[in-house]
């Protein structure tokens, strides 16, 4: 799952301009198999076009009841390997050489500022108002910040999706210009205003991980208005295409373009046309997430393998990272919350009231999507130096 204007927000991954190449210059992924590009097309999000009619051939054979309770099943236990390292992978990344990015020269000025805020503030602040809001028995003031998270996983959807397009591209040489860009980010934003105000809303009450709570409602008009600045940002959109095809006589690699328009226009904007296709989103997003976690940890690790350094081999080093990844997502997402539910949670669900009798799984679940979003909104700028990893893949330090 996954800021809008509450963050003097970040650029993440490929919001900056990303490297040029001269003509000369041959990218470092010009050869690669057809079987490695398929991969990556499915992965960063292709895999939705074949879904869609799997999952609508899978409702027309058992029926829509059946087709839900399936995939809900398989989604559920499948999260254990997917969702859950996608949030956990975060922590391991963000938190490493924490000392030396926060007070080092290995982040500017402002990069460290933004460290310090996503890393220390934002957990101090969300961790506060969550313990607040469990011993005051409020689950209005625990729904209010469910709310906040629904609110910003759009923001973090289209933004990884803007990063898909933007890496993608200029692993192929292939970039974008300052204008293009910002009609790129505009269509982004105005997706994701639209996707959350849509469907009206006055108010309803929803009952999420246990907490019953009131939504805020939508200001009249607001649907309209927003949708009608998504119509006309998609021009820009098509507007910052044909200029880019018009100065590089081409348009963004397959694969680019596939997975930022999937991500954008049926991971946010229409996500619920397909009523199976809902329980498979966000495990798509963790996949889309993860293959550039993978990217980015295998090229520095074949970087480092030889000299100076002779660290181990790569394919240990991204192992041993998927595997602490699984088992600190169910620390955070099962163990650690089941556990505190236990011990302080009421376990009557009349006594409980509309808190819950696990309002510490709901705590820790939204504590972690926040704190997820603030994290990637640092690490994966192009301030951070690992982030040059993903233009390469097997450089040798040195060389």
């Amino acid at each position: 799952m996954s800021s809008t204007g509450v963050l003097p927000l970040p650029e993440p991954i490929g919001e900056a301009s990303p490297p040029t190449r001269s003509p000369t210059q041959t990218p470092s992924v010009a050869g690669r198999t057809w079987r490695s590009r398929s991969g990556e097309f499915l992965g960063v999000g292709g895999a939705t076009l074949l879904l869609f009619p799997l999952a609508a051939l899978l409702r027309g054979v058992i029926g829509l009841d059946t087709a839900e309770l399936v995939v809900g099943f398989v989604t559920f236990h499948a999260a254990a390997v997917i969702n859950d390292p996608h949030f956990s992978v975060t922590y391991l990344l963000f938190y490493r050489k924490a000392r030396a990015r926060l007070l080092g020269a290995e982040f500017g000025k402002l990069q460290r500022f933004r460290y310090a805020f996503a890393g220390v503030i934002v957990p101090v602040a969300l961790a506060a108002w969550a313990v607040s809001a469990i011993v005051s028995r409020s689950a209005a003031s625990l729904g209010l910040m469910m709310q906040l998270m629904f609110f910003l996983v759009g923001w973090h959807y289209v933004k990884q999706g803007f990063g898909v397009l933007v890496v993608l591209s200029a692993r192929q040489g292939f970039s974008f210009n300052a204008r293009e860009r910002r009609l790129v980010l505009a269509h982004c934003f105005c997706a994701w205003l639209y996707a959350r105000a849509s469907p009206v809303d006055s108010g309803t009450e929803y009952f999420e991980q246990g907490v019953v709570f009131r939504s805020l409602p939508h200001p009249p008009g607001l649907e309209a208005a927003t949708e009608a600045a998504f119509w006309l940002s998609t021009l820009g959109l098509g507007w910052a295409l044909v200029s880019v095809w018009r100065r590089q006589r081409r348009l963004p690699p397959l694969s680019a373009l596939a997975g930022f328009l999937v991500t954008v226009w049926l991971w946010v904007v229409y996500s619920s046309i397909d009523p199976v296709m809902v329980y498979l989103i966000p495990a798509l997003h963790s996949v889309q997430y993860l293959y550039f976690v993978w990217l980015l940890k295998r090229n520095e690790a074949r970087a480092e393998e030889g000299p100076p350094l002779f660290r181990r081999p790569a394919a240990v080093r991204v192992g041993a990272l998927a595997v602490g990844a699984i088992g600190l997502g169910w620390l955070i997402l099962h163990g650690a919350p089941a556990g505190f539910d236990k011990a302080f949670a009421i376990d009557d669900a009349v006594q409980a009231g509309d808190l819950g009798v696990t309002p510490f799984l709901a705590a820790f679940v939204t504590f972690v999507n926040l704190h997820h979003y603030f994290m990637d909104s640092v690490l994966w700028r192009r301030d951070n130096p690992e982030t040059r990893f993903l233009s390469r893949d097997s450089d040798r330090i040195g060389a």
